[in-house]
């Protein structure tokens, strides 16, 4: 027993939670060096709360208040404490579909991460890749990034590409991309982890351990 303090991650998600889950078993498989220590949502029904349940993972449904595409002050503040207690390090956006406002970015400034369908910062916003196949790239992708105030603009911690095929459909590249994602989060989650990112400006420095 060393004595050292397990990273904890708190998660909050709308949806079925597939990104939870390449995450909280990489926390299980010990590549990222922390652990899920609650998982939230705003859906009482969402996948997410299931799948941490049957990992035995505290997980909570808490009402999403008067708004649709945001907290309201009173809610965000019970989001805020229920991250607080379970003492999290970082809190990991896996598909919420719920802007954070300022005090909620305030609680927890520059410890908040989330995942983008895209390549940022292109295609920014929902959908993004229907986005992609609108505009006819040849290249899309996902963004790990730090999330601020803005739409997807915080600081980009990682990237990882994916080839936009001739016989795509908005289906068959959003099912890629997925896949790049449960390899990337996990990834760029241990690196934080491990204390090996920094932030300078806007640009993000990956520190590997001599």
């Amino acid at each position: 027993m060393t004595g050292e303090r397990i990273f904890r991650i708190g998660v909050l998600g709308s949806g079925k939670g597939s990104n939870f889950v390449a995450i909280a078993d990489a926390c299980a498989a010990g590549s990222v060096p922390a652990q899920v220590a609650v998982v939230v949502s705003d859906v009482a029904e969402a996948g997410i709360l299931s799948r941490a349940r049957e990992r035995n993972i505290p997980a909570h449904f808490l009402p999403p208040g008067k708004f649709r595409t945001k907290l309201d002050e009173e809610t965000e503040r019970s989001y805020i404490e229920a991250l607080r207690a379970a003492k999290v390090d970082l809190v990991v956006l896996a598909g919420f579909m719920r802007v954070l406002k300022d005090a909620f970015l305030g609680a927890f400034a520059g410890r908040i991460v989330n995942i983008h369908p895209s390549l940022l910062p292109s295609f920014p916003g929902l959908a993004a890749w229907k986005q992609a196949l609108a505009h006819g790239v040849r290249v899309t992708g996902c963004t790990v990034h730090f999330v601020d105030a803005g739409v997807d603009s915080g600081p980009i911690i990682g990237q990882q590409t994916v080839p936009v095929l001739d016989d795509d459909t908005a289906e068959t590249l959003h099912q890629r991309i997925h896949a790049a994602e449960h390899a990337l989060y996990p990834r760029c989650v241990a690196a934080l982890a491990r204390g090996e990112i920094t932030v300078q400006g806007r640009r993000v420095v990956w520190r590997t351990a001599s």
